[in-house]
């Protein structure tokens, strides 16, 4: 079916051609696909496509082939501007996305995730006037922050997880941390993100939070990006879960668990995480 898809965007390439799949981890089956014509077939053959690629991604207890649409695969085919990779978190967000993918000249495939729980949560919600008006953002800074000489940590993320550290940061009033969202990964939105950093006098630190495993997610694409722009006197690290050969766990009890814990290590409210992963709470499945 991918394949169709694709064959049809570059017979009508002013038509916006989407494929959804109904779990991220269904493009599982149609990576010859991706590998061999979305990602190359411009630098192999002239041959553009507009295509879009929607897959649900997001980690919420519910097992490990609901929750990843293997993001990290789509970065590492990302080279010489061959495709976009993006994961809005707004419905403004994701209407500019669709909109700019028609319009712009440029003809590239797009990638992006897309969580289902979004689609009910009321905080990820869009006025009528930012669909009316604007565009799509590459990065959005934190809006609720009403002093910037105050925030002393810059937690950066992308997609549904952060949704639950912006409540967690209510939850627990943590009031000297920023939390700027990454929509868009490739092409990579370096100027912006150091715009960002550089508004923060006073930060001393920058910590990359995922929900995805260590080995998995955006953390070994953004990583050496990040290092090579933040400012000098600024840290840099990781706080997320451990490296995994599952995607996510089974068990929805070690699910909150782990999130609990890497939520607070990103706010720097636990100073060691735990050297070994937690113990499954039953069978994995």
């Amino acid at each position: 079916m991918l394949g169709f898809e694709y064959g049809y965007s570059v017979a009508c390439p002013n038509d916006l051609v989407l494929w959804e799949a109904q779990f991220g981890d269904f493009s599982n089956g149609a990576q010859v696909i991706i590998d061999q014509y979305i990602s190359s077939s411009e630098d192999k053959w002239k041959q553009r496509s507009r295509l879009a690629m929607l897959l649900p991604h997001g980690f919420e207890g519910q097992g490990p082939e609901h929750s990843s649409a293997r993001l990290e695969r789509y970065l590492q085919l990302c080279a010489e501007n061959n495709l976009q990779v993006c994961y809005p978190t707004t419905p403004a967000q994701y209407f500019h996305l669709l909109r700019r993918q028609i319009k712009q000249e440029t003809i590239r495939p797009l990638v992006v995730m897309t969580p289902k729980s979004l689609l009910r949560l009321p905080a990820a919600s869009s006025t009528m006037a930012e669909l009316e008006t604007g565009g799509f953002q590459p990065v959005i800074d934190d809006t609720h922050i009403t002093d910037r000489s105050t925030v002393k940590r810059i937690v950066l993320c992308s997609g549904k997880v952060y949704y639950d550290v912006d409540a967690a940061r209510t939850e627990q009033s943590v009031s000297d941390i920023a939390l700027v969202r990454l929509e868009q990964f490739y092409p990579f939105p370096a100027t912006r993100l150091n715009e960002i950093f550089a508004s923060y006098p006073n930060a001393t630190e920058i910590v990359w939070t995922q929900e995805e495993p260590k080995n998995m997610g955006g953390w070994t694409f953004v990583e050496d990006r990040i290092r090579s722009l933040k400012p000098a006197n600024m840290e840099f690290r990781y706080a997320g879960r451990h490296a995994s050969a599952s995607p996510a766990t089974g068990s929805y009890a070690v699910h909150e668990l782990e999130q609990k814990q890497f939520i607070s290590e990103a706010f720097g409210l636990s100073e060691e995480r735990a050297s070994e992963k937690p113990a499954p709470a039953g069978a994995s499945t």
